[in-house]
């Protein structure tokens, strides 16, 4: 579990390369100047193949012996919907703490990942979320149940697709409803 030593990110980024080869499918990293002192932040972007992905989430725990879970993103694509999970590491070490994001695309017709809540039980709201939002079944999920929509919500309907899976013709447009005088 991880070691006192504060890497570069550079250096983080050199060590997933080197931890997943050609698995790391984009990575770059972006800084952030802010504050009357002009402090520097970064953000490392990392975009995977599915197949790492709870190892790439296994690997931040080498940098620090308890990464940060932030939260977690997920967009429809069309083709795919693709999930992106905020992590931070060196969190609480003055002007130090990096950001890093790592992304993974789930094709439409295999929308399942493993879970992380072994590894960061607090990532299990934004598992639950997506599974909800989204479709994303999560393999392993410790509470499978739902939590952001209602029990009598129809099952196969998800809010944030864009396809016709999308709960949007459920709703209504309160704007073009007639008003009774």
């Amino acid at each position: 579990m991880g070691s006192d030593a504060i890497l570069t990110s550079e250096e983080i980024v050199q060590s997933f390369k080197d931890a997943f080869n050609d698995k790391i499918l984009e990575a770059r990293i972006e800084k952030h100047v802010r504050g009357l002192k002009n402090n520097e932040f970064y953000h490392i972007w990392l975009k995977i193949d599915r197949s790492i992905y709870k190892d790439t989430v296994k690997h931040l725990f080498t940098f620090i012996e308890y990464p940060h879970f932030a939260v977690s993103s997920g967009y429809d694509l069309g083709d795919s919907v693709e999930l992106v999970h905020h992590f931070s590491i060196y969190h609480g070490k003055k002007l130090r703490e990096i950001n890093i994001n790592i992304t993974v695309a789930l094709p439409k017709n295999d929308l399942t990942i493993d879970t992380i809540c072994d590894l960061i039980p607090g990532a299990l709201i934004a598992e639950q979320e997506k599974q909800e939002m989204l479709g994303v079944k999560v393999i392993g999920i410790p509470k499978d149940e739902r939590v952001f929509i209602s029990e009598d919500f129809p099952e196969g309907m998800y809010p944030w697709r864009r396809d016709d899976q999308n709960a949007e013709k459920m709703a209504r447009n309160l704007h073009d409803e007639v008003k009774e005088e």
